[in-house]
């Protein structure tokens, strides 16, 4: 046997606007709040993300959902719908200057979200569905996939076939946990190297991986600080960049209130994330 350590597997790749993976190139953080309440709202945390991801050289893509088809309750707010969504997007992109992403639920949306975002995202609980996936791959958009719950690392390889299959060509896969049990997820690390060996750059979702699913009844629960553990296990796991929903008044966020994190913790976080990266790399 050798006495040299293995090296991770880093495939190379874009996001958007960005090259993303491999040794060289950048982190890549994808931010935002969970669902759009207001473009005012949507702007403050874009201008300070981008504010604090400029500063630390990361390169930054404002996420935001127009509609949260999978809420776990009739009466929770899901967004203000399609059309309205992407015009406070498309506002957001003007007045911040950043890539976008958002995520769709049915075909058909899947060309008008194209005319406005630069990575159109498939739900974790959508990952299966042929349809959807080749709706968002013939618009010719950066794709990032959300590992459904119940799926393992290995089964991703039939999303990416249908993708490529559609024509898509750049494809991101990010890791978000597994079922364990009743309103639980776990997150299993080796599956980022896993996805990282179907040739995609992988992201870490380290707040959706915090929630506790139905865990509040009629809303998600879960605990925000672990999703700082997550975060950083992520990265060291091998990771090419983060997925976190943020928000300036967590307590008060209409979606995932449990797990989104306050905007004051973000820079910490990300430094701590950078210097755990430097190492992976080097």
């Amino acid at each position: 046997m050798s006495g040299t350590t293995p090296e991770l597997t880093l495939p190379v790749g874009k996001i958007g606007p960005y090259p993303i993976g491999g040794r060289s190139n950048k982190f890549v953080v994808v931010g935002g709040p969970c669902v759009i309440e207001a473009l005012e709202g949507c702007v403050r945390i874009a201008e300070a993300m981008k504010e604090i991801c400029d500063k630390l050289d990361i390169n930054y893509i404002f996420k935001a959902s127009f509609d949260k088809a999978n809420r776990s309750s009739i009466e929770s707010y899901r967004g203000p719908g399609l059309q309205d969504g992407l015009n406070i997007l498309s506002e957001v992109k003007n007045s911040v200057d950043v890539p976008l992403l958002t995520d769709i639920h049915l075909p058909e949306q899947a060309e008008a979200v194209a005319e406005v975002v630069d990575v159109i995202q498939i739900p974790a609980f959508l990952a299966r569905q042929t349809d959807l996936l080749l709706a968002a791959a013939k618009t010719g958009k950066s794709i990032n996939v959300k590992k459904a719950q119940f799926m393992s690392a290995w089964e991703m390889k039939n999303v990416v076939e249908k993708l490529d299959a559609g024509g898509a060509v750049d494809i991101v896969l990010t890791e978000r946990g597994n079922f364990f049990g009743y309103n639980r997820w776990v997150v299993d690390m080796r599956n980022i190297e896993w996805m990282h060996q179907l040739f995609c750059p992988v992201l870490m979702d380290a707040t959706h991986s915090a929630a506790d699913p139905g865990g509040a009844g009629k809303a998600s629960g879960g605990e925000r600080t672990m999703g700082l553990v997550l975060a950083r296990a992520g990265v060291a796991a091998g990771a090419d960049g983060l997925f976190i929903e943020v928000h300036y008044d967590p307590a008060n966020a209409m979606s995932d209130k449990a797990t989104v994190l306050p905007l004051t913790w973000v820079q910490d976080l990300l430094k701590q994330c950078l210097e755990i990266f430097a190492v992976i790399r080097a």
